[in-house]
């Protein structure tokens, strides 16, 4: 028993990090959040925006979760935060150079979605066709 517990902990010590196993793995964790995504491509879109015009053109988003998703761009260095202390205050939000740089990412996924999107909705389709054909495992 004692040695099956030895050879799991030295298959885990073995196997690769994730960053190996997947290179892209970091950047999906810090860019294709389920709203950091939104947010980086109407920034990239329409520049500068302020948060209400923000929360106003991505739709769905609570301003809690707005707000913690671009806190979170703003640590990973993605989007800029300016502020104008007027009466009432001002806050701008911009995608800095490097969230540019995703551009051209952003780009050719929209193309590959345009592209397979309706394949990937058929191929949906016949799935479910079939599996409402399979006879239930109950």
């Amino acid at each position: 028993m004692a040695s099956s517990g030895i050879r799991a902990a030295a298959a885990r010590a073995a196997a690769p990090p994730a960053e190996q196993a997947c290179p892209i793995g970091l950047v999906v964790d810090v860019v294709f959040s389920r709203w950091t995504t939104p947010i980086l491509w109407t920034l990239n879109e329409f520049g500068r925006q302020r948060f209400v015009e923000l929360e106003r053109r991505i739709g769905t988003i609570t301003p809690k979760v707005l707000a913690q998703r671009l806190k979170q761009l703003e640590r990973d260095g993605l989007v800029e935060r300016t502020y104008y202390p007027e009466v009432p205050p001002r806050v701008e939000y911009e995608i800095t150079d490097l969230g540019r740089s995703l551009a051209p990412l952003f780009s050719t996924l929209a193309r590959w979605t345009a592209d397979n999107m309706p394949k990937v909705q058929q191929a949906r389709q016949a799935y479910d066709a079939a599996a409402e054909q399979r006879p239930s495992r109950a």
